[in-house]
């Protein structure tokens, strides 16, 4: 169902301010119309318009690059795929991210779900970027059923497969984001530690659902919108105390001498 509320759409949006990442050019190559294999209950979008696994071309090439010289002189940390959805679903991601460094030099980062790592294509174009920074919510396809809702197929041992496969290739430095919903048990830290043993990502990125999620698809989404700063009807969703998320996050550095990030401040996203 398309939008009720329009807006001119830019494939380039920002500078943010990101907890992860620094000061972060957005790059939306999905377009107006929210479109991504997940339809997260917590996603800043709102519900997803269009939930697909269909990878095509939703902005051309050509645009992103135009759009993105207006932004000169790009004195960012990084220039960030994210945006509308999923941006994997963009089947001129290598283009994109190959005009992005031959016009910028900036590092460049993707935000994905990883839903489409089993894709030779897809890991060929993810190969161009710096940094990605895989989703990983869940480790049953209960826990992902209930929290990411993907579309129909998605099975999780196919998910972690491909993921380690990814890893073994890609050389640039590669970040798990986990949305923390509610307090672990000592089991669960215990069994998503040895899960990123075994992948050895670079970092993991823990946050809780700081940004408000829209009732209804909004544009302005895709960036740091406080729930102060909504002109529009959202639902707040509940978050997980600093003080618990701290502890989370210091058991699994602990547990996996990997560098964890957590961040619980409703100020800032991405």
């Amino acid at each position: 169902m398309p939008s009720q509320t329009m807006h001119p759409f830019s494939p380039v949006y920002g500078p943010v301010t990101s907890w992860r990442y620094g000061t972060s050019l957005g790059i939306d190559p999905i377009g107006l119309q929210s479109t991504c294999s997940f339809n997260c209950v917590y996603c800043q979008l709102g519900e997803i318009e269009n939930h697909t696994v269909q990878r095509g071309v939703y902005v051309p090439t050509r645009e992103i690059l135009a759009d993105l010289e207006h932004y000169a002189p790009w004195s960012v940390d990084v220039i960030t795929l994210s945006g509308s959805g999923e941006p994997t679903l963009a089947s001129n991601l290598g283009d994109i991210l190959g005009g992005i460094k031959a016009l910028t030099h900036c590092p460049t980062l993707v935000l994905t779900n990883g839903t489409l790592l089993g894709d030779p294509e897809v890991c060929e174009a993810l190969g161009q970027a710096d940094q990605v920074s895989v989703k990983v919510d869940g480790l049953t396809d209960e826990a992902i059923q209930r929290v990411n809702r993907p579309v129909a197929g998605f099975k999780f041992q196919d998910f972690v497969t491909n993921l380690q496969g990814f890893r073994e290739v890609y050389r640039g430095k590669l970040g798990v984001q986990t949305m923390v919903l509610m307090p672990w048990s000592a089991s669960m830290i215990e069994e998503y530690s040895q899960w990123m043993k075994a992948l050895c990502p670079d970092e993991i990125q823990l946050n809780t659902p700081t940004r408000p999620k829209p009732q209804q698809r909004q544009l302005e989404g895709r960036g740091n919108q406080r729930l102060e700063d909504c002109g529009y009807p959202v639902q707040r969703l509940k978050c997980v105390p600093p003080e618990i998320l701290s502890a989370i996050a210091s058991q699994i550095a602990t547990l996996t001498n990997i560098p964890v990030k957590q961040y619980s401040d409703q100020r800032l996203g991405v």
